[in-house]
């Protein structure tokens, strides 16, 4: 006879919440797990409600979405919990706030609508930023990559090396100029704008600039620096990406 964990079952969950948080500064090496231990400290400090699994290990209902690698900023990252009481978004959101270290900010809190989070993260916008490039290198680069009609790279995975086609995924690219200051130093620096549908396996900014790399000998002095600036609903007719917490627009 199978054993069954002992006491009551966990009270239900009444209500879904899904959160849209941002790594911002030092904090965008923080890795997935690292997130979501400092995550789940802070939905302890502000005395969240959480809806409990039930078994022998009971977990605080907490669904990830998609987060971006490590040392990757972003402005978009998604996740969704289940709480045992009913709780003020807004309240919810400087709660968690006050109970997170800065730099890991909670951006928007609602109500969770029927259907998987998942199931709306069909794409994210990048700016990729590349110190020393000027823009008609970047241009120049970006033009032969979309010109390719195929773009194979190899990525080290836990399985091991694995090589995909970095360029189908990408539904929009352009080039943009800033200047690249660090300390007393300025320097050219181009930012590309690139739109990724997500596919399977999954393509990265590091993968296309693998892809650059490979197609136009495009090379960075430095470390690219990478921030997702938008994931969510990819348009029909277009390459807006959508925020998934936005209200539905009727038709």
């Amino acid at each position: 006879m199978a054993r069954k964990p002992e006491g009551p079952p966990p009270p239900p969950t009444v209500q879904r919440l899904r959160i849209r948080y941002a790594k911002r500064g030092r904090l965008r090496f923080t890795s997935h797990r690292d997130f979501a231990r400092a995550f789940e400290r802070a939905l302890r400090r502000a005395r969240v409600p959480m809806a409990y699994s039930a078994g022998f290990t009971p977990h605080p209902k907490v669904s990830y979405a998609n987060a971006a690698p490590t040392g990757v900023a972003s402005d978009a990252e998604y996740l969704e919990i289940g709480l045992a009481e009913v709780r003020d978004p807004a309240q919810l959101q400087a709660e968690l706030n006050a109970a997170l270290p800065d730099g890991l900010d909670i951006l928007q809190v609602v109500e969770a609508p029927p259907g998987a989070l998942a199931d709306l993260l069909q794409a994210s916008r990048w700016a990729i930023e590349l110190p020393g490039v000027t823009e008609v290198e970047a241009e120049k680069a970006l033009a032969a990559f979309l010109a390719t009609e195929v773009v194979e790279v190899t990525r080290t995975t836990k399985n091991g090396p694995r090589t995909f086609d970095a360029r189908a995924a990408v539904v929009a690219a352009a080039v943009r100029g800033a200047e690249w200051r660090d300390g007393t130093n300025d320097a050219p620096c181009a930012i590309l704008d690139v739109v990724v549908r997500h596919v399977t396996p999954a393509v990265r900014p590091d993968d296309v600039l693998a892809g650059l790399a490979r197609v136009a000998d495009l090379r960075p002095l430095q470390s690219p620096r990478v921030t997702r600036l938008a994931q969510g609903l990819l348009g029909a007719d277009s390459a807006e990406v959508h925020d998934p917490l936005a209200p539905a627009t009727p038709g």
